[in-house]
């Protein structure tokens, strides 16, 4: 571990966990682990094997696991007041979890000594000394957190001071202070750690910073900046209350800004895989606007910015998203200038020609239609079909004649939905009908029955997601409704929109969006 200059340590799977809706299986607990040992992270905090069955058998588990470059630690809380180790559940849970380093965590605030475990300061002292001890007895990497350390060295600063010094002296490897209130702010923090490291070398020393004023990642940062070792945190901030420091935009600062080794470089560029793969686990939507890896985090929109942003990315950009594995994104909407139109046509690999009227005709269209309630910064699909009919580079692969749909209440819980449609392809007429478990779906399938006879491609995409949002919400049932239709192949995905008074004629445009969005993408190819 010397050849770090930071060493990173993940929580998501025990502190992570402690957030509002965020939970894991054990298998899933095994599957993040494993990805986070890919990564490079140093330890990962596997869970609190004396709290529940689930980490009992995730430890068990990962008996059976080879990780590589982290130490998988268990964690625990110092021995009950009274109690020697040999007696202790919670103590003899860590050992039996056979992981190579343990995390004991006590009591560094006074007033959690005095009135919630309602023991004295000394007899508190004595129960981290013996549990430290203990667990070093008994080989293990010993790691203390010592609790609320920040609030008690603002209440009492000998105290709390001594709490870390006797779980060093005991024979911890590392002592943490944790901001568990979350309450501290940066300059308080730094002037405490200086007080602290004046006593302890920094580099016995890690940071534990919870984000409730939101400033989990300053403090961590800050801290390192400091001098300390160690930085705790999980991925994406998952955690008690508002969360744990967000390791995404911690380990994105140490490698890209501070220049810290703390992660090897490859790994740096799967950062953004490695966020919304432990969001998918969690069934937590991705942030948009997470620092480095979010999807907005390199999205420009404005037409200033992009027109800047084509002459040097600089101009508007922090850092090269592909050094964290992001990409860069040009939104068009209604505040889009020439210069969106023509990135997003080179980025569809469409040829727009040295006539700068193309550009112009396309921004007025798209103005048109986003005050008609078309929103293009989710919907590239329909975007480029926009641009290719701007441009005279699409032919209408079939027209609609009519359609109808039905939808049928069975039985108490029964519900069915029939569609017909009639399309014309050239001078060839087709009439199909078919079912779905809703009025889209009957749609849809429908429209592809008709379309499988001349175009046979449409059945290598399917709909992987279907949202709809109500745009005037003062006019009730009678509001206009959004639709975004995203649609999938063996290559992409893509977003296609379609507004209207009526859901199912909104529906329809965005299906037929994307089908049409699919047959000229296989015309190109």
């Amino acid at each position: 571990m010397k050849d770090w200059d930071v060493l990173i340590y993940d929580t998501t799977l025990r502190d992570g966990t402690q957030g509002e809706q965020v939970s894991f299986s054990a298998e899933e607990k095994i599957k993040i682990a494993e990805r986070l040992d890919d990564a490079g992270f140093h330890y990962i905090e596997g869970g609190w094997p004396g709290s529940n069955p689930k980490d009992i058998r995730f430890f068990n588990m990962a008996k059976e696991k080879v990780f590589k470059n982290a130490r998988l630690t268990a964690f625990g809380s110092t021995i009950k007041p009274g109690t020697n180790p040999d007696e202790c559940p919670n103590v003899q849970a860590l050992l039996e979890a056979e992981t190579p380093a343990v995390a004991i965590f006590g009591k560094s605030w006074d007033l959690h000594a005095e009135e919630i475990l309602g023991i004295s300061l000394d007899e508190n002292l004595s129960i981290i000394h013996d549990t430290v001890k203990y667990m070093k007895s008994k080989g293990k990497e010993v790691i203390f957190d010592g609790e609320h350390f920040f609030d008690g060295y603002k209440n009492n600063p000998v105290y709390a001071l001594k709490t870390i010094q006797t779980a060093l002296s005991a024979g911890a490897d590392m002592a943490v202070l944790c901001d568990t209130n979350g309450g501290t702010l940066t300059w308080e923090l730094v002037e405490i750690i200086d007080e602290v490291t004046s006593s302890i070398p920094p580099e016995s020393l890690g940071i534990h910073a919870h984000n409730d004023c939101g400033l989990a990642v300053a403090n961590s940062l800050f801290a390192v900046n400091c001098g300390l070792k160690m930085v705790q945190g999980s991925v994406n901030g998952y955690g008690e209350r508002c969360g744990n420091a967000d390791l995404i935009p911690v380990i994105g600062n140490l490698c890209v800004k501070m220049k810290k080794r703390c992660l090897p470089g490859p790994s740096i560029r799967n950062l953004t895989k490695l966020s919304r793969y432990v969001s998918d686990i969690a069934n937590t939507p991705p942030l948009k606007t997470r620092p480095f890896t979010g999807k907005s985090a390199f999205a420009h929109k404005g037409g200033v910015h992009v027109n800047a942003i084509l002459k040097n990315p600089v101009a508007y950009e922090h850092t090269d998203p592909e050094l964290v594995g992001n990409r860069r994104r040009v939104i068009v909407s209604d505040l889009a200038g020439r210069s969106n139109i023509q990135y997003k046509a080179r980025e569809f690999g469409i040829d727009l020609g040295e006539n700068e009227a193309v550009s112009g005709r396309v921004v007025q269209e798209i103005k048109k239609m986003e005050d008609r309630g078309y929103q293009f910064d989710a919907a590239d699909g329909s975007l480029a079909l926009l641009i290719k009919k701007a441009v005279g580079d699409f032919e209408e692969p079939f027209l609609l004649e009519s359609f109808r749909v039905i939808d049928e209440k069975l039985k108490k819980d029964s519900f069915n939905s029939q569609a017909t449609i009639k399309i014309s392809v050239g001078k060839d007429h087709e009439i199909t009908a078919a079912e779905g478990n809703g009025p889209v779906n009957a749609l849809d399938n429908a429209l592809r029955k008709a379309l499988t006879k001349f175009y046979p491609k449409v059945n290598e995409m399917n709909l992987v997601d279907f949202k709809v949002r109500i745009l005037e919400g003062a006019e009730g049932t009678a509001a206009k409704v959004r639709v975004l239709l995203e649609s999938r192949d063996e290559e992409e995905s893509w977003t296609t929109i379609g507004v209207s008074t009526n859901i199912i004629e909104a529906s329809w445009h965005a299906l037929v969006d994307s089908i049409q969005y699919k047959l000229s993408k296989e015309k190109n190819n």
